[in-house]
């Protein structure tokens, strides 16, 4: 059934829904004043770059002052910018030109823990007494399952560390220098609606909020008495949010099950508006589509397509190829996740926590551009607002000398210098050392892609512009089709916006195989229409069969976007 057609104004108030959001680190995009450290005045000064490849909404990971032994995820302070970086000035002068460029901006919000060198965590250690004791989470003695639910297993051995000063442990469900805070105390709770408060007053349109489940783990708190419900609270906060700044978003990490995951949307039929997160990451969709390249078959993600619910009315999924953390594949079963590892990670070093990779894209398909450019078109096309990870635009690979997930998280390759334009000071003082290689700037840069017209920069370009020239992807209903009997490896599905003869149908066709095959899915409702290449318009026009049969031809790892309107 086809939702009503697509009313502008609205569109404009959900901008959510067919956003194309941008994730970078200050520290490793752009230095601006040459001390090898990424900074905000670098970052506003390839505001352009950003503007040029479509970008509407800018993710920024934490900027806050930090000992920045997690990658500044371990925060000293929530009303601060890290030094560093620059100053609370210059954000407000990012916000102001990503403004004037159609881009809102958005941040991690980190309020599960804080920092053990936090002033609140060094006074609540002093005395058992202190101001701020109960802001964290203690016992007398940790409890027999201690250590099941261990993040980092190759860090920590418990979720529980002894403080020698008060004899009590700490609750930490990361690193050990990373205590909770007690979201059960209501002081808590106030003072992460004054951090979000504050941030937006300064300009943010929201915050992607970091381990939402553990954040709202009250679980291993002893006194339970009173406690809030935890999804309640969460609709508090959004509540709050929305009444400073009507326009705000939460993206949530939650990787969890769809039926797990919905709760967090907040709205308990499956109808209505979203009160809680306004959008949850798709990690299981995420992970099926790499089962499906790693056997060069469709069906896995289209079955996860198939059982993915629909968010309530004002909610999105938001769907992302990688992230900034390592590529989990958590929720494949032991054998699934062994496929995987054998296609795009063999070797012991590419994986990490047993449970995922920690290698971009590029390198784990071979730098094949036929795959690549196919996973980048289905990102665009699949239902959903797509996640971009600063560098997948130009093809950027990782380097795995370094720890863990720091892998991917190397400086942006603007240009072939040594120094990949990132910095002009000596290498040797950025955050961490450029890629070498076949993925290192000399051969993977901004400036030699932005005048090739056929690089992988230029097909990110084609697609964020035909995404946002098809709103129905964004706002449409989809339907996983049947590709043919001989095209299992094709994923073909198909989004609808608007009553027939009036609104748009999008007909998107993606292969897995490295392989000719001929995809034919049956849409009888369309038989005689005329089609049209979205992506290229010199193709000639597909024409549905009288009997509603679409039969269209695909080489290895083709996709084609298809639309009738």
């Amino acid at each position: 059934m086809s939702r009503p057609g697509v009313n502008l104004s609205r569109a404009a108030d959900l901008w959510w829904k067919n956003a194309v959001v941008y994730c970078l680190d200050v520290e490793t995009f752009a230095d601006g004043n040459g001390d090898g450290c990424g900074d905000l005045r670098g970052l506003i000064q390839h505001i352009d770059h950003l503007d040029r490849l479509g970008v509407t909404c800018l993710w920024l990971m934490p900027f806050y002052p930090s000992p920045d032994r997690d990658d500044g995820y371990d925060i000293t302070d929530f009303y601060g910018v890290d030094p560093r970086l620059g100053t609370s000035g210059d954000l407000v002068e990012l916000v102001r030109t990503a403004r004037d460029r159609g881009m809102r901006v958005i941040a991690d919000l980190v309020v599960n823990h804080t920092s053990a060198q936090h002033p609140w965590f060094l006074d609540a250690r002093s005395s058992r007494d202190s101001r701020y004791r109960d802001w964290y989470v203690w016992r007398d003695e940790p409890p027999a399952d201690a250590a099941e639910g261990v993040v980092f297993p190759d860090q920590e051995s418990s979720l529980w560390e002894y403080d020698k000063k008060t004899k009590q442990y700490y609750l930490h469900q990361f690193y050990k220098h990373q205590p909770d805070l007690n979201v059960a105390n209501p002081e808590v709770r106030d003072e992460i609606a004054r951090i979000i408060g504050y941030w937006t007053q300064l300009g943010l349109s929201g915050f992607r909020v970091d381990a939402v489940p553990f954040l709202l783990e009250t679980e291993r708190v002893q006194d339970t008495v009173a406690l809030p419900d935890p999804h309640d609270y969460l609709a508090d906060l959004s509540a709050f949010l929305r009444r400073r700044n009507g326009e705000a978003v939460l993206l949530g990490e939650v990787n969890l099950p769809y039926p797990d995951t919905m709760a967090f949307f907040g709205a308990r039929d499956g109808g209505g508006s979203t009160d809680e997160l306004t959008m949850c990451f798709d990690f299981i969709g995420m992970q099926q589509m790499y089962l499906s390249l790693a056997r060069a078959d469709a069906e896995p993600l289209a079955d996860a397509l198939r059982q993915r619910p629909d968010p309530p009315e004002d909610g999105h999924w938001a769907t992302f190829v990688r992230n900034h953390d390592e590529l989990t594949l958590d929720k494949l079963t032991d054998a699934q996740r062994a496929e995987v590892f054998a296609a795009f990670g063999p070797d012991e070093d590419m994986q990490v926590y047993g449970r995922g990779l920690r290698r971009r894209l590029p390198p784990m398909l071979d730098g094949d551009a036929r795959r690549i450019r196919m996973v980048y078109s289905l990102l665009f096309a699949l239902p959903g607002t797509p996640v971009v990870f600063y560098g997948e635009e130009i093809g950027m690979g990782e380097n795995l000398a370094l720890d863990g997930r720091f892998a991917v998280r190397t400086p942006m390759q603007w240009s072939p210098e040594p120094g990949a334009g990132f910095s002009t000071a000596d290498p040797s003082t950025f955050p961490g050392p450029v890629v070498e290689g076949a993925y290192g700037p000399e051969h993977v840069n901004v400036r030699d892609q932005v005048r090739d017209h056929d690089s992988l920069l230029s097909w990110f370009r084609l697609l964020v512009d035909s995404y946002r020239a098809c709103p129905e992807l964004a706002w449409g209903a989809y339907t996983v089709l049947d590709p043919g009997p001989d095209a299992r490896a094709v994923l073909a599905h198909r989004c609808d916006s608007g009553e027939p003869g009036v609104g748009c149908t999008l007909i998107a066709l993606h292969h897995f195989a490295d392989a000719d095959v001929e995809a034919a899915p049956v849409l009888p409702e369309l038989a005689g229409v005329t089609l049209t290449d979205v992506l290229d318009p010199a193709a000639e026009p597909v024409v549905v069969g009288d009997d509603g049969r679409l039969t269209v031809p695909l080489g290895p790892y083709g996709c084609r976007w298809l639309r009738a309107s």
